[in-house]
């Protein structure tokens, strides 16, 4: 019931929507595999059923799970799912249309209406963790030894029981399940209306917010520093509103995690994550000890090749030199990307085609539609979507194969079942990075020339950047926000200042920043909708070139360990999935191991310029 799917790649979205290139015919959602139309009776006999399969959940087990043996445990579990699944189902279904139009009326009210209706309807299944979180840990580890069906979702347990220590009382946790559509829901629902809704004049022209960040990847530098002076301009006319929701949901977390004893803001994000804190810590680390090594040094290396003594931000995007601007079609991209998957293993090529071939995908970039890219796996019961705004650029081909890794991962993944199919948001990264990595690597086989060669380095390497560097840069900004906002109000001032203070750390000596830059904080949609989600990216990514060094130097056995990772969902720990591949995240050599692969290419990229 995530009313906005995680996996959504904004933080350097780079789309349009303005007048659509010639790349072929662009496929479209077919949303009927979920339900023909919002006023369906299917709809309907869904929100009846759910609403009675609550209610006499309740009846059943509220103050009796204590009573049930294994099998009446694994029956009360198995009857939560089924309702997690008509839940997560018509939630998909209506955030999935709303995101094609964000701007129409209707589709926002028919998301919010469901939400209120499921809000109210799963009120009564508050008790349901808190009264089994209260089950002695003898009794039900005699019951799960007792039962191996009911030992399947031991994984699951042990998450709900990681929560023990920071339950609130049953009353109050119904009144947070209560209060939740008109607190952090509602407040995300406003940025999101308001970012949708926002325009940007550019030299007399009206464009939306995706239109004008496209503009950082001109080939004219004029162009790119109007688009970087129109974003300015708007984000400072609407930091106060900004400011508002991000001290609100900064606020409202606080006030919950200390009511929950959560020893630090992060604290609950690594909990979902299923990840120790110490292992986040030493990734952050890791990452911020390379900046001098991986952006600083690759940014000097940008300048010199677009003849530039000191980069503005407008300049972190541009296209190279010579970096071919031709526009791949849709039917060359899928491809390129079905080729690469195929590569790799001829299955994986076949989990990917339906999403080409059924309906799976929404590629075209439309008025209102939302912007960037994500993949949402629905229900294990159903399929995934994938949402592009593709436009025909080299990194839209990359969205693809990521995205599409995603989907193939979820498709992997659902035959656990719903409770134990959704991977912590650390592993969750793992296919679709790799999706990239396969597709890069594809690619960079196929150079004709030293110059073709050095433009994709180039393109991987700042694909990397801001997939590491940038997260983790975004993850301390998050740490000094949420610190800060506990000692009071934060005015737009302070929180720009946040804002600049890690970003000439990370971009490295340089850049200079332009009046304005500091309020680019305000369209990053993580910090709103998923708080220190941004460290995953960086996770993923350090985990997949430690696992593609792995498959680079030949295990025989690797398509098969890295399937039954896919497969295995949530149903097991990081530590457990890595340990085939001999890889520990916990170890820092881990970490270093992956940004190797990082340096390595920028080592490739100054060696051609000697």
């Amino acid at each position: 019931m995530i009313p906005f799917p995680h996996d959504a790649r904004l933080f350097d979205a780079h789309t349009d929507t303005g007048a659509a290139p010639d790349l072929g015919p662009l496929p479209e959602w077919d949303l009927t595999d979920l339900y023909p139309a919002p006023d369906s009776a299917e709809i309907k006999r869904d929100m009846d059923w759910l609403e009675a399969a609550c209610a006499s959940f309740a009846a059943d087990y509220q103050g009796k799970l204590d009573t049930l043996d294994a099998g009446g445990l694994l029956e009360a579990v198995k009857r939560y799912e089924t309702i997690d699944i008509i839940a997560g189902r018509i939630m998909s279904y209506a955030g999935l249309r709303y995101y094609q139009i964000t701007t129409d009326a209707e589709r926002g009210k028919f998301m919010a209406d469901c939400q209120d209706r499921l809000t109210t309807y799963t009120t009564p299944l508050v008790f349901y963790s808190l009264e089994f979180n209260r089950l002695p840990d003898d009794h039900l580890a005699g019951l799960l030894a007792s039962n191996a069906d009911l030992a399947r979702y031991a994984p699951i347990f042990d998450r709900m029981r990681a929560m023990k220590p920071h339950q609130l009382s049953d009353e109050l946790e119904q009144f947070l399940h209560d209060a939740s559509v008109v607190g952090a829901a509602a407040w995300n629902r406003l940025f999101d209306e308001t970012m949708a809704s926002l325009t940007f004049d550019v030299d007399g022209e009206a464009l939306n917010l995706e239109a004008t960040l496209n503009l950082l990847t001109d080939a004219d530098r004029d162009r790119r520093k109007a688009g970087s002076d129109a974003l300015s301009a708007v984000f400072k006319e609407n930091v106060k509103l900004f400011a508002r929701v991000h001290n609100t949901l900064a606020k409202e977390k606080e006030i919950e995690d200390r009511w929950r004893k959560m020893p630090t803001p992060q604290y609950g994000r690594h909990l979902s994550n299923h990840v120790e804190p110490a292992v986040v810590e030493a990734l952050r680390n890791a990452v911020v000890a390379a900046y001098p090594r991986l952006s600083h040094r690759y940014y000097a290396l940008k300048a010199k090749w677009l003849g530039l003594d000191r980069m503005q931000t407008w300049d972190r995007n541009a296209p190279l030199p010579r970096e071919d601007d031709r526009l791949v079609p849709w039917a060359e991209a899928e491809q390129i990307v079905m080729d690469a998957y195929a590569g790799f293993s001829p299955e994986m090529a076949e989990l990917a085609k339906p999403f080409f071939t059924d309906g799976w995908i929404d590629a075209a970039c439309k008025p209102g539609k939302a912007p960037g890219a994500f993949a949402h796996p629905t229900v294990t019961t159903v399929h995934p979507y994938v949402m592009l705004n593709y436009l025909g650029k080299p990194r839209d081909v990359m969205t693809l194969a990521h995205e599409l890794g995603h989907g193939v991962h979820q498709r992997l993944a659902a035959g656990q079942g719903e409770l134990l199919s959704s991977t912590p948001l650390t592993l969750a990264e793992t296919a679709s990075v790799f999706g990239e990595m396969l597709t890069f690597r594809k690619l960079l086989d196929a150079a004709r020339t030293p110059a073709e060669r050095k433009i994709l380095l180039a393109g991987k390497v700042e694909d990397m950047i801001n997939t590491v560097v940038r997260q983790i840069a975004f993850y301390d900004f998050e740490c000094k926000l949420h610190a800060a906002r506990a000692a009071g109000e934060l005015t737009p001032e302070d929180i720009n200042a946040l804002w600049m203070s890690v970003q000439a750390e990370s971009l490295g000596p340089v850049f200079d920043f332009h009046d304005g830059y500091e309020t680019f904080w305000s369209y990053i949609p993580h910090f709103v909708h998923s708080p220190f989600y941004v460290y995953a990216y960086a996770f993923g990514d350090g985990l997949v070139n430690a696992l593609y060094a792995v498959y680079a130097e030949g295990d025989p056995d690797f398509q098969a360990k890295y399937f039954a990772m896919l497969r295995a969902g949530g149903s097991r720990h990081h530590s457990e999935l890595l340990a085939p591949f001999g890889l520990d995240a916990a170890d820092p050599a881990f970490w270093d191991k992956g940004l190797g692969m990082i340096a390595g290419m920028i080592n490739e990229l100054e060696a051609m310029e000697a």
